[in-house]
């Protein structure tokens, strides 16, 4: 049985506001078994590392005894969540979001628990509204109020266009929390507005309001924007090991220990150790390799994290190839094909090792490919047609090319 204090510090561990922080420890107090909810709009069909850090959060309440549910934004989702955004955002199907949605429940019980969590869908309520009830709901928010968003506030001051549905967002985001009648609220620190606007629809209904607990946004691999498929520095959780702990492994010192906090389910003690450790001049590559190992294992297998950690250091410590590298045979049809055309080859498919050229340039004058284990700095090299080599591309990417 964990005190008091072991709960708070579990629960508060990486969270950048409570609000009101006092009504939260109070809800703790109760020892009541509260209703949590988060929400994700299925608008693509992978989630990533950035979007476990709820996750990782929703599965210590549950851990805890408490309600978890899992809402799929599949109404909220055909408006586009305006938060953090400078223009409005394009919508998605009702199809291609049922489909996202299917994926997302196969992938968010890597975390959670399957029998413990309730899934919901926002569709199942607003579906069933009539135009009135949307009216109603509409006329308890004011243009002024909806201003105060600091992304509807630039963009009205720079004449850039919001449509009237985003308003609608918050408002409806807002009315699932009073549908579900939910304790505590979690969402990112992009996400406040809204889910400030939870309490207010509560409010007015005569509930009592959630609590609102905001978490960090998950900086990506290039450890400055917040990790995004679009801009191609995440880390998927459907990626193979090798490439999920091969990117942990890119992250710098730095990231890694935030990273320990919002997606280590490891406790504080052992954390600040490791910490205390680099301190004392120990490596903090032995720290990050136990983070990816955790990662990898989370989402795959032990196998799978203990194979790929005993690769990742054959490759790098020892500086040995992968013991596995996928063959490939394509077909050209002149006597030779300019290194750059090869790495950005369409024929490639899914073993692409370059998704353009200009990023096929830019690793060659990078030096950071190799054929045969040398290094190519030459952007005019040419690989000849019968040949077959081993390609390398950075430090994850390898791939052996039969030419014919």
């Amino acid at each position: 049985m964990k005190s008091n204090k072991e709960i708070l510090e579990i629960l508060e561990r990486g969270v950048e506001e409570i609000i009101p922080e006092k009504d939260f420890r109070s809800l703790l107090g109760s020892k009541k078994k509260l209703i949590i909810k988060a929400g994700f709009d299925p608008t693509s069909s992978d989630l990533h590392l950035g979007h476990t850090v709820l996750l990782n959060k929703l599965k210590q309440f549950q851990d805890l005894g408490h309600k978890i549910i899992f809402l799929i934004g599949d109404f909220t989702g055909q408006i586009g969540d305006p938060s953090g955004v400078n223009e409005t955002r394009p919508s998605v199907s009702k199809s291609d979001l049922k489909k996202n949605a299917k994926t997302y429940t196969e992938q968010v019980f890597k975390i959670l628990d399957s029998k413990k969590t309730k899934i919901e869908y926002n569709s199942s309520w607003f579906d069933k509204m009539k135009p009135s009830e949307i009216i109603k709901l509409a006329s308890s928010m004011t243009v002024a109020r909806m201003l105060e968003r600091d992304d509807f506030s630039k963009r009205f001051k720079g004449n850039r266009p919001i449509s009237i549905h985003e308003f609608l967002y918050p408002l409806v985001q807002g009315y699932d929390s009073y549908a579900l009648k939910a304790d505590v609220e979690l969402g990112g620190t992009d996400q406040k507005f809204n889910l400030l606007v939870g309490r207010d629809i509560q409010r007015s209904n005569k509930m009592k309001e959630q609590v609102v607990m905001t978490m960090p946004i998950l900086e990506g691999l290039d450890g400055v924007k917040k990790m995004s498929k679009s801009l191609n520095n995440y880390i998927g959780l459907k990626e193979k090991p090798e490439m999920m702990f091969g990117k942990i492994m890119s992250i710098s010192d730095e990231l890694m220990w935030k990273y320990y906090d919002l997606l280590s389910f490891k406790p504080n003690k052992d954390i600040n150790s490791y910490k205390a450790e680099v301190k004392k001049g120990a490596n903090p590559m032995e720290f990050k390799i136990l983070l990816g190992e955790e990662i990898v294992e989370r989402f795959h297998s032990k196998k799978a994290a203990q194979d790929t950690k005993e690769e990742f250091k054959n490759r790098f410590s020892k500086k040995k190839a992968p013991s596995k590298i996928k063959k490939v045979s394509i077909k050209i049809n002149a006597e030779d094909i300019s290194l750059i055309d090869l790495l950005a080859e369409p024929k490639l498919k899914k073993n692409i090792l370059c998704s353009s050229k200009s990023e096929a340039r830019r690793m060659i004058k990078q030096s950071a490919v190799k054929i045969d284990n040398n290094r190519i700095n030459d952007e005019k090299f040419f690989v000849k047609k019968g040949s077959k080599h081993t390609f390398q591309v950075g430090k994850h990417k390898h791939l052996i090319i039969d030419l014919t």
